[in-house]
């Protein structure tokens, strides 16, 4: 019973930041280009953990890249600028993203 207790205690430490990066990505209408693991507008988050997998300042370039914008590294689809997103909330989301494999 104690080990099941513990368990089902870790399980939901772990997911609980992912859960609550999902939520962020939704409050500020990212899921409406992005999906985790499927292209809609712009790319799976998925693909954008692989492409940047253990690249040094990935999690910087990806936090500059939402809040300023850019095209050509996934195709011709330019992504906006989201200057009005907290930078404690860039962190977590770019962070969530490079942990998704």
């Amino acid at each position: 019973m104690k080990k099941a207790l513990l368990a089902a205690a870790l399980m939901s430490a772990v997911a609980a930041p992912a859960f609550a990066n999902m939520q962020l990505a939704q409050k500020y209408s990212c899921t409406a280009c992005h999906a985790v693991d499927k292209k809609i507008v712009g790319p799976a988050y998925k693909d954008v953990a692989k492409k940047y997998a253990g690249q040094k300042g990935a999690e910087a370039m990806l936090m500059a890249k939402v809040k300023n914008g850019g095209s050509g590294v996934w195709g011709p689809v330019p992504m906006t600028p989201h200057p009005n997103i907290p930078d404690a909330d860039l962190r977590a989301l770019a962070k969530w993203v490079l942990s998704l494999k």
